[in-house]
């Protein structure tokens, strides 16, 4: 799964990159609003990790114009931001949904799974195609009755390839796995 993170803070973005880098996802990161919208506006991601409070351009109004451009990938916010006013207007902005700092990656990683569910449409996290079986949240699947034993790499070009199943996916995009 292709990640963009949206993070200023150094050690937090590695730390979040690290943990979702060994889960099998595709990280790129923007330290900057203004990195991230140009990013956004001209690559594809399964889903946006954003911070608020970026340097050049803050993360609503990066939020703001990600909608305005009518893209629909999934964005979770992750901010020390925590009234509550300020998580309502994220979300009513298009935010898909919020988490305050400081976050588990491993929460993290369970909401960035239910978001990409949800973008596909599928709310279970039971994929099948065919004979192959795929469990989405427990990061398994099987042909038949054999279960698969995969990398991190190779669940996640399977897991990505599934979720497009009938869809063109490009040769660059296939290869960052």
């Amino acid at each position: 799964m292709r990640v963009l993170l949206i993070e200023d803070d150094e050690l937090l973005a590695d730390g979040i990159a690290r943990g979702l880098r060994h889960a099998g996802h595709v990280v790129e990161r923007a330290a900057d609003g203004r990195r991230a919208d140009a990013w956004l506006a001209e690559r594809e991601y399964d889903v946006v990790i954003l911070d608020l409070g970026l340097p050049s351009l803050d993360g609503s109004e990066v939020l703001k114009r990600l909608r305005g451009r009518k893209q629909d990938m999934p964005v979770l916010v992750v901010s020390a931001r925590e009234m509550l006013d300020e998580r309502i207007r994220l979300l009513d902005l298009g935010a898909d949904d919020y988490l305050v700092k400081p976050v588990a990656v491993a929460e993290l990683e369970a909401r960035i799974r239910a978001l990409t569910r949800r973008g596909q449409g599928q709310s279970d996290p039971m994929l099948q195609l065919g004979n192959l079986d795929l469990d989405t949240a427990a990061r398994r699947a099987w042909i038949g009755d054999q279960p698969l034993d995969l990398t991190a790499r190779e669940w996640s070009a399977l897991e990505f390839l599934a979720l497009r199943a009938n869809r063109i996916a490009s040769k660059e995009l296939v290869m960052q796995f």
